[in-house]
């Protein structure tokens, strides 16, 4: 029997963070990135109390950069195409074993030289065994707690971009097999204009066992049908759901709406990190987090440049559980 990976509030060894490496991917927000991913970092490690930090750069140029900027962490140098390691790292089992997915860009989106092979080299060069999965599956497209109960999107792991057209059972006998996950809470779709069609990490996660964090729609807020019928679908699976203010409507420079969310935070040992954006329920969410966190301290840092690459903290990050 497989054993489901532990729960993000599980106790880990060290996080990999992925750190902005191409100038030619993030241009002028190459620097602001790289100062937001550290301010991340740096409240995981939160002084020695939380945990080893492993900054993951794609070369030596942007390894010298990081090491000057965050001298409390540790450096791996591995080349990848970009930071998003959620999705292209490894997921650790509850055995210790590294399950290594396919990964071919979302869905052919975004096809960059590395990013299909850095889940195995990052396992590799850690030490810990890595088992190969024969179908594409991202890690934010997932998110369990620990008992074998997951939940994602329908838009996401049902969509043919990834592995065809498989069946909502074909791909519930994947994750018992390869992840021994053996309930699937199926919610619907994803934030709006969310490159990775969807991915759970933005808009519901598991905060307790059997307990998921759901926002509640801020006024003009966009994506509130997909949270109101994300609730209703929980509610209905026999979750306790639990909501969380959410950003509302944030643009970009050219006033087109972006995936925000403050669902996107790490779970780390000694802290919860959150991304915010400058609204008005920044605070709100802090505190609304901090409630269901309370041996942990909460923190938000503002994650504007990391989205325009789409994505924010969770999104860079990937856990090593304790062994």
């Amino acid at each position: 029997m497989t054993l489901p990976p532990p729960p993000e509030w599980a106790p880990h060894d060290a996080v990999w963070i992925g750190f902005p490496s191409h100038g030619e991917l993030w241009l002028e927000d190459l620097e602001p990135a790289r100062e937001e991913v550290v301010a991340f970092a740096r409240a995981v490690h939160a002084g020695g109390r939380g945990e080893r930090v492993l900054l993951v750069a794609a070369d030596s140029e942007a390894a010298d950069a990081a090491r000057a900027s965050a001298p409390f962490a540790e450096i791996v140098i591995q080349p990848f195409g970009d930071i998003w390691l959620r999705d292209t790292g490894p997921i650790l089992g509850g055995d210790g074993i590294a399950r290594d997915f396919q990964f071919n860009g979302w869905g052919g989106k975004y096809d960059l030289p590395g990013d299909d092979t850095i889940g195995a080299r990052l396992a590799t060069a850690g030490g810990i065994g890595v088992e190969a999965c024969d179908w594409v599956l991202e890690g934010g497209a997932i998110d369990g707690d620990g008992t074998g109960l997951v939940v994602t999107t329908e838009q996401c792991l049902l969509n043919p971009n990834r592995n065809g057209r498989l069946s909502v059972h074909e791909v519930e006998a994947r994750l018992d097999r390869d992840l021994g996950l053996t309930r699937v809470l199926w919610l619907g779709d994803g934030l709006l204009n969310d490159h990775t069609d969807g991915h759970v990490d933005n808009l519901a996660r598991f905060v307790g066992e059997n307990r998921l964090a759901i926002p509640e729609a801020a006024e003009n807020d966009p994506n509130w049908r997909i949270y109101q019928d994300a609730a209703a679908r929980a509610e209905a699976f026999g979750v306790d759901v639990v909501r969380i203010p959410s950003p509302g409507r944030v643009l970009n420079q050219d006033e087109e709406i972006v995936p925000a969310s403050y669902m996107n935070f790490y779970i780390g040992n000694a802290a919860v990190v959150v991304p915010l954006y400058g609204q008005p329920n920044d605070e709100a969410a802090i505190a609304a987090i901090q409630a269901l966190f309370p041996d942990r301290q909460v923190v938000g840092f503002r994650a504007d440049a990391i989205l325009t690459g789409g994505g924010s903290f969770h999104c860079i990050s990937q856990q090593l559980p304790s062994r």
